[in-house]
């Protein structure tokens, strides 16, 4: 019965360890994924500035971003699709 306990207890043991290294790993995946969505978060806002200085630059400020392409009509495209 002792030799019992005493394995279980082992195996309890190895399991504690196992699920708090798990965890501790898993904190630190989710810092790192945080700081890195924050740094990509930064040069992105960097850019956009980067983009708009040069749009002063060339005269271009009132031009839509190129992230957002302009809006089609969809009257259109239905019309091309009828007439094939």
């Amino acid at each position: 019965v002792q030799n019992l306990l005493q394995q279980m207890q082992s195996k309890f043991q190895t399991m504690s360890e196992s699920i708090i290294t798990k965890n501790i790993l898993f904190v630190y995946f989710l810092n790192f994924i945080g700081t890195s969505l924050d740094e990509m978060g930064d040069r992105i806002n960097e850019l956009e500035q980067s983009i708009n200085d040069l749009k002063e630059e060339m005269g271009m400020e009132g031009s839509p971003s190129p992230l957002a392409p302009p809006k089609q009509k969809s009257d259109g495209a239905n019309q091309e699709d009828d007439s094939a």
